[in-house]
């Protein structure tokens, strides 16, 4: 009969998390693709994930892509507010040319809300997907601040 007071053998160590999306990211502590569908929030979300986050290459692109695709939905807004004061100034027709440019103005903001919500869906799902035009261009710097 085993003495109650020995140590029995202490656990076996946990297992070491796999690389792929459910990998931790190394500078924040989350899940990488918990960081990058956070970093996915335009500007904001974007700058505070390239600052803190140094090594992980997922969460780094999808930083720099929120950035990219944040200050074009900033112009956008900063021109869609020229135009409408210059319709606006229009007699006659201004009213008019106003309606109009506040409905195409709503679908544009529609459309980068739609890849907005793309972008965080596949960055929380492990996917690396390219915003069109603005991916390419945040691939590009990522690698080039890599090296």
């Amino acid at each position: 009969m085993p003495d109650p007071i020995e140590p029995s053998q202490p656990p076996p160590p946990p297992p070491s998390p796999e690389p792929g999306p459910s990998a931790t990211s190394q500078s924040t502590g989350l899940p990488s693709n918990v960081a990058a569908a956070i970093a996915c929030i335009p500007l904001i979300g974007g700058i505070i994930f390239y600052i803190l986050e140094k090594r992980d290459g997922f969460v780094r692109f999808y930083a720099m892509q929120s950035i990219i695709f944040g200050c074009a939905w900033l112009l956008f807004n900063i021109v869609s507010t020229i135009v409408h004061a210059v319709f606006g100034a229009i007699p006659g027709i201004g009213g008019v040319l106003v309606f109009f440019w506040a409905i195409v103005a709503a679908l544009v903001h529609i459309g980068f809300l739609v890849i907005w919500i793309i972008a965080m869906v596949k960055a929380f799902t492990g996917v690396r997907w390219d915003i069109p035009y603005v991916g390419p261009i945040a691939r590009k710097q990522v690698e080039g601040s890599a090296g």
